[in-house]
């Protein structure tokens, strides 16, 4: 059987139609939702580890990144990130090099720089692999540079600073020479995936993986796209800025939620052109089809633009989770169990009919029988801070167990309200099971990480570690 596994960066769940709407306004997903007719439906899907690379990790490989042993890294060639944001370690083997010893052809599609910079190996194992660059702050172009108009119009005059600047100056830069929508990037990986499957048709099996950074920021949309969303003149906003968004002006808001919209509505164009290239070349019969994203982006959710760990929300941690069988099966149905990118992965090799050391479990059986459960809580790790969830409770504190926010989910799904000092049984409970979770304990680093971190505004002060 071949496998396409497809990974938008910042694709918020609900975002996509056939999981309802966020916030602001319905975003229009036509091809995913129509996809999710004909697919397996996973409800309850959260990252292992984050953010980009520590996802990235864990869904490559099957293997736990939490709790960042061996992960302090400081690498020429990037800057120091989370916990986790370095290479796959060489001993853990990846999808893509268990699959070719398997005898499938294997190939990596990706315009996510972060995963091809200095003493990155996200390729390891990729028969083909094709990076497209120009994403973000890649060094993509050195010139010219642009003019005051052109950034004046991408990021107001009075928000300039000595982060956003650069960081606009060099996205200009690197997007010079777009004249149609087919020069953006989602666009262009997916196009290029389609042409991958054209090329290789003579596989006996294969899998492609497919990374899109879209619709991670920088907003950077065609205007009929945006328009679909706000179609009044006015300034642009297409970065997170990682800010109150109080203190925002609204119609700068509403302008980054209608970029962002009109890329997720872009992106599902283009992965209609991938499905309708696998109906013309007869894949659809052979091939599974997984959809997936490593986390969402808070777009004024709890007044915050960005994404984060501490204090964490659903619009970042809540990941869709599409899976289409060739055959039919499970189409239509949907499963409320918990998994993860470590379960995902397993998952991949189990369609593949392949046995490897993984630590996530296979759960397509029990997604599609309605049980029994395979985990009855989820842990998901950013930095020194935990969040743990189970079925009502949703718990995110400090490693140490300090700086405890706790959500009750049922009545409070949007976790607005904390409510650690009123359950501290249940912090407690929650923190032993995070705790057990990071097996062989925390690094020394991640400690005096969690020391330094201070107590996020609003969290409780109750101590669950004695």
């Amino acid at each position: 059987m071949n496998i396409i596994l497809l990974v938008f960066d910042s694709l918020r769940k609900d975002c996509v139609g056939c999981y309802g709407q966020p916030p602001w306004w319905k975003v229009h997903t036509p091809r995913l939702d129509a996809l999710a007719k004909e697919s397996l439906v996973m409800d309850a899907m959260y990252p292992e580890s984050l953010p980009t690379l520590p996802t990235r990790r864990a869904l490559y490989t099957g293997q736990r990144v939490y709790p960042f042993h061996n992960s302090d890294f400081r690498l020429k060639g990037d800057f120091v990130g989370a916990p986790g944001w370095g290479p796959i370690p060489e001993d853990q083997p990846t999808l893509a090099e268990t699959l070719h010893e398997n005898g499938y052809r294997t190939a990596l599609v990706s315009d996510v720089y972060h995963q091809f910079k200095p003493s990155k190996n996200y390729w390891r194992g990729f028969d083909q692999w094709t990076f497209l660059r120009g994403q973000e702050t890649d060094k993509y172009r050195s010139g010219p540079e642009p003019s005051d108009e052109e950034m004046y119009r991408w990021l107001p005059k009075e928000f300039h600073d000595d982060y956003r600047t650069p960081f606009i100056r060099q996205c200009i830069k690197n997007m010079y020479d777009r004249t149609k929508e087919e020069d953006y990037f989602a666009p262009r990986v997916l196009t290029e995936s389609a042409r991958w499957l054209e090329q290789n048709q003579d596989a006996d099996n294969f899998f492609l993986t497919i990374e899109s950074f879209d619709p991670h920021e920088p907003w950077f949309v065609p205007e009929h796209y945006r328009k679909m969303y706000d179609p009044d003149d006015g300034p642009e906003w297409v970065i997170s800025g990682y800010q109150d968004t109080r203190t925002m002006p609204a119609n700068l808001l509403k302008r980054a939620r209608a970029n962002y919209s009109g890329l997720v509505t872009m992106c599902d164009r283009w992965l209609g052109h991938v499905y309708d290239t696998m109906r013309a070349l007869g894949l659809l019969e052979n091939t599974m089809l997984i959809v997936t994203a490593d986390h969402g982006h808070s777009i004024g959710d709890n007044d915050f633009l960005g994404k984060r760990g501490y204090p964490s929300h659903t619009s970042v941690y809540d990941v869709p989770l599409i899976i289409r069988h060739p055959e039919g099966v499970g189409a239509g149905k949907r499963s409320d169990l918990f998994v993860q990118h470590t379960d995902l992965a397993a998952q991949v090799l189990d369609f593949a009919g392949v046995k490897a050391q993984a630590d996530g479990k296979p759960f397509w059986k029990a997604a599609l029988s309605g049980g029994p459960a395979l985990k009855d809580h989820v842990t998901v790790a950013w930095n020194a801070m935990i969040t743990v969830i189970d079925r009502k409770w949703w718990l995110n504190c400090k490693i140490d167990g300090t700086g405890g926010f706790l959500y009750d989910t049922e009545k409070d799904p949007g976790l607005t309200k904390n409510v650690a000092d009123q359950h501290p049984d249940e912090v407690k409970r929650l923190f032993k099971l995070g705790v057990q979770d990071a097996e062989g304990g925390f690094p020394d680093y991640l400690m005096e990480m969690c020391k330094n971190q201070a107590d996020a505004p609003g969290c409780s002060a109750l101590v669950a570690r004695k």
